[in-house]
């Protein structure tokens, strides 16, 4: 199956996912429940996570989802490809009601992401990439639009951004010590530093959209948080890096629990 079907299929599954995950959001119960690490779940993250698996089974690539089922490492291991998908990313924003959610779906190819889609179902903003093509961002006019459609209307990535400071983006919900000691190096190198906090994978799109000029992580996240927001990064061409290896963050890794990392 050629790169451009895949992309389409993802897109599909993002977008009636998101979808799926309005209807939930404009109801008055979540069905919030927590998982065995305290993070909470909700009824909308389930439902996304059926409908998008509903679409990529179709493409006979395994998949690494947060709301699936666990996957040993001696599983995967071998696996050349694999969808890695966070069927709600930021369900802590999503249950504040403040919109900083979306829906991320990966392709990966020998470790590296290849394939990202993004989708912010309260924005409308869809954000996605091939390492062919580049990264692209538009605003949807509806859940079902069409592949034609939002190719014909999207803006390549990164847009050319004029910033009166050198601008980092952070976590919503996970300010830590080390990212605002981090901050105040920056300012000993840039002078003035606007720091924006947003949550969920919104914050890898900024520095794609060249809103951000980086994204110091260092607090944990686990591979779907990343995935499809560093295919994005990396293929409008900006780094995501390892903090410990200093070099290109790899993924299907027997940890998926991420090291720390910078996005530039």
């Amino acid at each position: 199956m050629s790169d451009l079907n895949l992309l389409k299929i993802a897109i599909a599954a993002a977008l009636e996912a998101g979808e799926k995950i309005m209807e939930i959001y404009e109801t008055e119960d979540f069905g919030v429940d927590f998982k065995s690490d305290n993070s909470p779940l909700t009824k909308a993250d389930v439902a996304s996570h059926n409908i998008i698996e509903s679409h990529l089974l179709t493409t006979n690539i395994p998949i690494l989802s947060e709301e699936g089922k666990n996957i040993p490492y001696e599983d995967r291991k071998d696996w050349k490809q694999l969808w890695i998908v966070d069927p709600i990313d930021g369900t802590k924003e999503f249950i504040k009601r403040n919109g900083d959610f979306t829906v991320n779906i990966a392709l990966i190819e020998n470790q590296i992401p290849v394939l990202g889609v993004i989708y912010t179902p309260v924005l409308n903003e869809l954000f996605f990439s091939t390492k062919e093509s580049g990264a692209f961002k538009v605003i949807t006019t509806s859940h079902s639009d069409d592949f034609q459609y939002l190719q014909t209307n999207a803006i390549k990535l990164p847009i050319e951004t004029i910033k009166e400071a050198f601008t980092v983006v952070a976590s919503k919900s996970h300010m830590s010590v080390e990212t605002e000691d981090y901050v105040k190096e920056l300012e000993k190198t840039h002078g003035k530093v606007e720091l924006i906090s947003r949550g969920s994978s919104l914050k890898l799109c900024m520095v794609a959209e060249g809103k951000a000029d980086c994204y110091p992580r260092f607090a944990p996240t686990m591979e779907w948080d990343t995935a499809a927001g560093q295919a994005i990064c990396m293929h409008a061409g900006f780094e995501v890096i390892d903090w410990s290896t200093q070099k290109q963050m790899l993924y299907n890794r027997e940890n998926l629990l991420n090291n720390w990392f910078l996005v530039r």
